[in-house]
Parts: structure tokens; C-alpha cells; sequence
């Protein structure tokens, strides 16, 4: 019984001493944490491209609108394209000048596979 009563103080003591360490030091860490993270940049954690299209459709730019590699085969470049188009077509509630870029994009790189 006494046993079980000194490990209940032990284990109290503990979670005393560790919530006070953890009050003292959390806004040192809190601190430090945010400076770290507004250091980084805004895009790190963003999975999509920040920004509009170029006036003349380039490589890169219809890559990025594909989701594949500029040098990508016509086959990848055909199977990205449908898949895209399945989801953002006209007819479908999907835009119609996104829908107007993305066969750009495919044209585009299709165009330099020939």
C-alpha cells in the first residue's frame, strides 16, 4: 500500500517538474519555431504553381500545366492530358480558357516531339 502510494508522489513530482520545464522553455521554443518558419519561403509547403500564364506558351510553362516533364513522351504527354481534361472541362463546369491552355500546353509539347 505504501509502495503504491510513493509511486503515485514519484510519478506526480515527475509531471510537475516536467510541466514546468515545459512552461519555462515552450515559449523559447514556440519563439524560435516561428522565426524559422517565416524564414522559409511562402511557396515551400505549396504544392501548386504561384503565378499566371505567360503571354507565349513555353516548355517549362506547359509542362507545369501537364504535370510532366518538358521532355516527357507523347504517350505521358496524351494520358496527362485527358486526365486533366477529364476534370476541368466545359461541359463539365470546368473553364473554358483553363480548358483553352491546357490543349495549348499538349499541342505545344506534342509539337516539338515531331
Amino acid at each position: 500500500m505504501t509502495a503504491g502510494l510513493v509511486m503515485v508522489g514519484l510519478g506526480m513530482a515527475a509531471v510537475g517538474f516536467a510541466g514546468r520545464y515545459a512552461f519555462r522553455y515552450g515559449k523559447f521554443a514556440s519563439e524560435t519555431l516561428k522565426k524559422q518558419m517565416e524564414s522559409l519561403p511562402n511557396t515551400t509547403f505549396s504544392k501548386y504553381y504561384k503565378g499566371g500564364f505567360d503571354a507565349k506558351m513555353s516548355k517549362r510553362e506547359a509542362g507545369l500545366i501537364l504535370g510532366v516533364s518538358p521532355s516527357a513522351s507523347k504517350t505521358k504527354i496524351r494520358e496527362a492530358h485527358k486526365r486533366i481534361m477529364v476534370l476541368n472541362h466545359p461541359d463539365r463546369g470546368g473553364s473554358i480558357y483553363i480548358a483553352a491552355k491546357i490543349n495549348e500546353a499538349k499541342d505545344h509539347l506534342e509539337s516539338n516531339k515531331a
